[in-house]
């Protein structure tokens, strides 16, 4: 017999779960039509989000997540952060380039997890805590790209592929880590040599869905486009 559920809390959850695929916020008639609800209930739904920081409304009448969201989501890191480690390090050991789990933080890409290859003579030192702005470095543009995607813009493709230019900036290959609810990530790869992407790029797109199954999530939102960029990566190295 199946377990008895919260048709109100679903339905809160819901709520909260396409506001986090809806950066530019939702309308109260969008989220009504997305529940199959009539307005008083989405209303009351929200009344009660607000009350405990989940979600914001602004001016416009849109509804954004609230910084108690954020919050819940941060303090979720360390549990995805744990659960990258055992795959960044098979990740690592199988390209030989230094492997790494990134998160949204605000506007800026923000590593949380790194392993390097053990193998080889010398490597990227990538460190735990780095950040850069989110256009700048694969690891970004893959988040970014699967936004894309999730909005309708862009056909999905299973990683970014960033060359560097000889001089600032590293050569990386990274995936963006589908269907976490509640955080935005990638796992990618970073080199001092070019990366090959046909043979590396498929395996990090790989290792981003072994960490989604991990987590509980899976591949429910596409992956993110391939692109050709050269950003500023001078805070990786």
């Amino acid at each position: 017999m199946a377990a008895e559920t919260s048709q109100t809390l679903d339905r809160g959850l819901k709520v909260l779960a396409q506001l986090a695929d809806a950066p530019e916020g939702l309308t109260v008639p969008e989220i009504s039509a997305a529940l199959g609800v009539n307005r008083t209930v989405v209303y009351r739904i929200l009344a009660t989000l607000e009350q405990h920081g989940l979600i914001r409304r602004d001016a416009g009448g849109r509804t954004r997540l609230g910084l108690g969201a954020l919050q819940l989501a941060r303090r979720a890191h360390p549990l995805v952060r744990d659960a990258a480690v055992p795959c960044l390090r098979r990740l690592a050991e199988e390209t030989g380039a230094t492997a790494h789990l990134t998160i949204v933080d605000g506007l800026d890409a923000l590593a949380v997890a790194v392993a390097e290859p053990t193998w080889t003579d010398y490597h990227v030192a990538y460190r735990v805590g780095s950040r850069h702005p989110l256009e700048q470095g694969a690891a970004g543009l893959a988040i970014l790209t699967a936004r894309r995607v999730r909005a309708g813009l862009d056909p999905a493709v299973p990683y970014v592929h960033v060359p560097g230019d000889g001089h600032r900036s590293a050569p990386g290959i990274a995936a963006a880590v589908p269907a976490l609810a509640g955080v935005e990530a990638s796992v990618g790869v970073l080199s001092f040599s070019e990366l090959d992407s046909e043979r590396f790029g498929p395996r990090v797109a790989e290792a981003a869905l072994e960490l989604a199954e991990t987590l509980g999530g899976g591949p429910k939102v596409p992956a993110p486009r391939e692109e050709e960029a050269v950003p500023d990566e001078s805070a990786l190295i």
